[in-house]
Parts: structure tokens; C-alpha cells; sequence
């Protein structure tokens, strides 16, 4: 069976070039990476895919951007735990925790002050969002901070490959807060 990934979660490349690369030739089930992250590109990955399906009968399935993070992450093993984590603004982070290719606990919110202690001890940290938060994590995890990862397409098909079950029918994106209306 062809799949297609397609992780757009840190916003790159709004304006749809994107799509014109993908070879759709046979696909028959899209993944798509459901964020958190860019709004603009989460919402366009996943209705490019949606409205992919409903002329080819392909299925969708979506899957957390993280787990594209903890997969290559863990290419280079698998030995420890993991805690991916990004800005959710407003002064919140959200974590994402993981055993392996194994996501243990699904993406949370916590506020600034709480953010080391619900990351296990025992966790290596990384982000999507080294840019805007990179210097924070390093402070607060110090050697266990790995760095800035990109969520790829390629990371979906990893985690997705090693964790079957894990994508989901009907994919939404993760919002971790309300629209702000003026």
C-alpha cells in the first residue's frame, strides 16, 4: 500500500508549493501531522489530504507532530525517555512524553512555573520551536536539553511504522487554545 506523510506543523512554506512536490500517484492512505504548531499549516496539510480522499477514496489518518520529533530523535536509540516540548504562548508550553516510539502521554499544556516538574528527571527534552524557546529549555534542563528538532514527514513515517495503531481515522487538528477575537 502507498502512504503519503505530509508534516507541515512548523509552518513553513505557506504558500502551497509544498503540495505541487507530492507524488500522488497510487496513494491509497495520507498521514498527516496534526500539530501542535502553525495554524496555516496544519489546517492546510490537512485539507489538502481531506480533499485528496473524497475524488481518490484514500483514507486519512492523523498523528501528533511530536511523534515525528521523538522519531528522529530516537534514531540514534531508543535507551531513554523523552519529553518534546513547545511554545503554546500566553506563557504555556505543551509536552508531549514518550518511551521509545511509544507515546505515553498525549500533548499537554502547563504554565512557565510548572514546566520542570512535569517533565520526568529521567527525560532528554527537544522542541520543534528551538528558535522561540531553545534558551529557556536549555536553562531549565540543562545537558538533558538535546536541542531543536524539525517535525518531518519522514519522522511520521517512522513513528507510524513502529506504532501501527497510533494514527487516528478523521484527524483533527491539536488546538490548545481559543481562537483570539478581537
Amino acid at each position: 500500500m502507498k502512504v503519503l506523510y505530509i508534516e507541515r506543523s512548523t509552518g513553513e512554506g505557506r504558500n502551497g508549493d509544498w503540495a505541487e512536490s507530492l507524488d500522488l500517484d497510487g496513494v491509497e492512505r495520507i498521514v498527516v501531522g496534526t500539530g501542535p504548531g502553525s495554524f496555516a499549516g496544519i489546517r492546510s496539510a490537512l485539507a489538502f489530504a481531506q480533499g485528496y480522499a473524497l475524488g481518490s477514496k484514500c483514507e486519512v489518518l492523523g498523528l501528533p507532530s511530536p511523534c515525528a520529533v521523538a522519531a528522529q530523535v530516537y534514531a540514534g536509540g531508543t535507551g531513554f525517555p523523552l519529553a518534546v516540548v513547545g511554545d503554546a504562548r500566553r506563557g504555556k508550553f505543551w509536552i508531549a512524553l514518550f518511551e521509545g516510539l511509544k507515546l505515553v502521554c498525549p500533548v499537554f499544556q502547563v504554565e512557565r512555573d510548572l514546566l520542570e516538574t512535569r517533565v520526568p528527571l529521567s527525560a532528554k527534552v527537544a522542541t520543534s520551536d528551538d528558535v522561540r524557546i531553545g534558551d529557556v529549555l536549555s536553562e531549565a534542563f540543562g545537558e538533558r536539553y538535546i536541542g531543536g528538532v524539525k517535525p518531518t514527514a519522514d519522522g511520521l513515517r517512522v513513528f507510524a511504522e513502529a506504532n501501527p495503531s497510533a494514527p487516528v481515522a478523521e484527524p483533527l487538528p491539536i488546538y490548545l487554545n481559543p481562537a483570539v477575537r478581537d
